[in-house]
């Protein structure tokens, strides 16, 4: 149980960002005071873990509705994760969810924070991914569910201190570890297309 424990959190936390998406969430909050930052992250972080355990819950039997078989399902997932690693590499996802953030939006922490930022693609696809390949097995399944509230947990508290302080956020040490994030991602990516393809030649 907790090798799964580890194992999931890792990859959850790196999926999820909540260091890279730090930024991100200062930015969209900047007008704000600090106890409606603090409304804003809890209120996302909460949607955002509603929309990850549905799919975490419903992953699999929607991927069998749609007749989507579990192999494709983990080369997609593996291409969008490398796609988003390379991004992360170069400094681009940043940029390109700052170019999708409408801070005019009636309510932030829906669009864009709960989701595309916190609950994105990749986060969406790593928890359908790891689902399946935790298994049918209760324990472990209580493991991977209890990884994932975690990692959102601690999303939240990482948004919470940025809202006590702002001014002294590092941008430049963040955008180091996001690249370090990145590294490990591009491995994880890799991982996911080469189980697929050997799932499906098997």
């Amino acid at each position: 149980m907790s090798e799964i424990f580890i194992q999931t959190f890792f990859l959850y936390f790196i999926v999820i960002d909540p260091l890279g998406n730090t930024p991100l969430f200062l930015s969209i909050t900047q007008n704000m005071d600090t106890n409606k930052k603090i409304r804003i992250a809890l209120s996302a972080t909460i949607i955002a873990s509603i929309i990850l355990l549905f799919f975490a819950l419903l992953g699999s039997s929607l991927l069998s509705y749609l007749n989507i078989s579990y192999p494709a399902f983990t080369i997609g997932g593996g291409i969008i994760l490398l796609i988003i690693a390379i991004e992360m590499l170069f400094d681009k996802r940043q940029q390109r969810k700052e170019e999708d953030v409408d801070l005019n939006s009636d309510n932030v922490s829906v669009f864009p924070l709960a989701t595309p930022i916190i609950a994105g693609p990749a986060a969406i696809t790593s928890v359908i991914v790891s689902v399946s390949d935790i298994g049918t097995n209760f324990t472990n399944q209580t493991a991977g569910m209890i990884s994932l509230v975690s990692v959102l947990f601690l999303t939240f508290i990482i948004f919470f201190v940025a809202s006590k302080f702002s001014k002294i956020i590092n941008k430049k040490i963040i955008g180091v570890i996001s690249r370090v994030v990145a590294i490990i991602l591009v491995g994880l990516s890799v991982q996911y297309i080469l189980d697929g393809i050997k799932t499906f030649l098997a």
